[in-house]
């Protein structure tokens, strides 16, 4: 069974400030069968909420705080999903605090990221967490 049968079409909004990671999660994300959105800004972001089922948040940002998206997206029945350095453990625990349902190592996504992104599409979402202000 390929990655793209198991996930019905779902759109994702990607956010990063690096072009070359937002394109290579929204490529990993279509290759899953989502149709994805591109952002760049915590405002941004918040302007596509009600359009999207899922969201990717770089954790490297330099542009933006990646908490305080996180922050902006837990609460709402959305998925939501982060990437990071895989050495950062600090951050990771940070990041799910904030609300993130799985934090990722750069490398597995970029490895393996249409079948890494489709079994996550693909699983029941978690009850959604009640993250805690400032996840610092």
């Amino acid at each position: 069974m390929s990655s793209r049968s198991r996930v019905e079409v779902t759109r994702v909004a990607v956010l990063a400030d690096d072009l070359i990671w937002q394109l290579r999660l929204a490529e990993a994300a279509q290759s899953a069968g989502a149709t994805t959105l591109r952002v760049r800004s915590i405002a941004a972001l918040e302007r596509e909420l009600d359009h999207v089922e899922a969201v990717i948040v770089d954790l490297t940002a330099r542009q933006y705080d990646p908490l305080l998206a996180l922050e902006a997206v837990a609460g709402r029945s959305l998925r939501v999903l982060a990437v990071g350095q895989h050495d950062d453990h600090e951050l990771r625990k940070r990041a799910l605090a904030a609300g993130a349902e799985r934090v990722y190592a750069y490398r597995k996504l970029f490895e393996d990221g249409g079948a890494t992104l489709s079994a996550w599409l693909s699983t029941v979402p978690p009850a959604a967490p009640a993250a805690t202000s400032r996840a610092r």
